[in-house]
């Protein structure tokens, strides 16, 4: 067991609320990093209570925040005020949590999803140092149709905060019932997207894609190869076109979406395991 997790708050630097939550190492097992959890379209962190157990009982603190317009954070559900503000709160998230770690322990970034989408962006413009990268079934191609692609070319610029049903189906989150019926159930999960929003992770992907030739970050992708809810070529092609000195890539081809949250879910947890205990010394 870890010790007991904590809510907090604090005022990002453009003026909202980001809540956030902490999963502490409990006492007795040596700290060996923390890790920063970025969650998906539509959830919040506390989705990844039993991936933040997991990390520490390997020994990692643990700290998720919603982003804005999700959750407990600030903003209407869905909505982005501006085009890097998913950006401008990773870095106050990894400024106000490097203030409180030792200068000498690693931090990594996990992103899941749009999370995934926006800590590999934050890691190819290094706004930040950090130190490795988790990315688990990252958006960086959303499947848009032909007539969706169109209409993004414009609308996000004429009505950027209309918004509109994400479209995304629970029922391909996970091959457990308990997962899909715990995220209907649960009252922080939304299914907003804003044309804004919808127009960053149409954008973000491919320039995240452009930058993986040049990929510095030690970066562990895995991604599901049965992904219903975008396309998992995106990941593919991400994989194929990094260093593979740098990034680590695993498939797995049975799995839907929420890779960590899935019936079968222990050869993911152990592929996150075995890396991180060679990377992280």
């Amino acid at each position: 067991m870890s010790a007991e997790t904590t809510l907090s708050t604090f005022v990002a630097s453009a003026g909202d609320n980001v809540v956030v939550q902490d999963w502490p190492v409990q006492d007795g097992i040596p700290l060996r990093g923390m890790v920063i959890v970025v969650h998906g379209l539509g959830e919040h962190a506390g989705r990844y209570d039993y991936l933040a157990r997991h990390l520490n009982t390997w020994g990692f603190a643990v700290r998720g925040y919603d982003q804005y317009g999700h959750g407990e954070s600030g903003g209407a559900y869905g909505s982005l005020p501006t085009d890097t503000r998913l950006l401008d709160d990773l870095t106050d998230m990894v400024d106000s949590t490097r203030a409180r770690m030792r200068k000498d322990m690693p931090l990594i970034l996990l992103g899941h999803s749009m999370g995934g989408l926006v800590a590999a962006r934050f890691v190819s413009l290094a706004i930040r140092p950090v130190d490795a990268l988790v990315l688990s079934s990252p958006a960086f191609d959303p499947g848009l149709t032909r007539w969706q692609k169109f209409l993004l070319s414009f609308v996000p610029r004429l009505a950027p905060n209309f918004r509109v049903a994400n479209g995304l189906n629970p029922e391909y989150l996970s091959h457990d019932p308990a997962v899909v019926a715990a995220y209907r159930a649960d009252p922080l999960v939304h299914n907003r997207i804003s044309a804004r929003l919808a127009g960053f992770i149409a954008r973000t992907g491919p320039k995240v894609l452009a930058m993986a030739p040049h990929w510095k970050v030690p970066t562990l992708l895995m991604y599901a190869g049965d992904d219903r809810l975008l396309n998992p070529l995106g990941s593919r092609r991400f994989a194929k076109a990094a260093p593979k000195s740098k990034v680590k890539a695993v498939r797995f081809d049975t799995l839907y979406h929420e890779i960590f949250n899935e019936l079968d879910a222990v050869p993911v947890y152990a592929t996150l395991q075995r890396w991180l205990d060679r990377v992280v010394a």
